[in-house]
């Protein structure tokens, strides 16, 4: 969606919603501000601590695979727990 705003007195714009929500950017978000060229500023959404750290859980997850034998963590958890696990 494109949309047309003027910069006031205190250096401030005002967004339109449709564009946010286009963008996935919601209220409270950290945007991150460059500007690219004469006449031309770029807004990035920066991700929060969270989706940093399950961005980093998801691009490690089974990296281990085939480390241990099948059943050899679940022998490991049953010694652990019990045999009621």
């Amino acid at each position: 969606m494109n949309g047309q705003t003027r910069v006031s007195d205190k250096n401030q714009v005002t967004l339109a919603v449709q564009a946010l929500r286009d963008a996935g950017i919601a209220p409270g978000d950290e945007l991150r501000v460059e500007a690219s060229g004469p006449g031309t500023i770029v807004l990035t959404r920066v991700p929060s601590e969270a989706e940093l750290d399950l961005a980093v859980v998801e691009a490690t997850a089974g990296a281990l695979d085939g480390v241990y034998a099948p059943g050899y963590l679940d022998e490991l958890r049953r010694n652990d727990r019990g045999p009621d696990w």
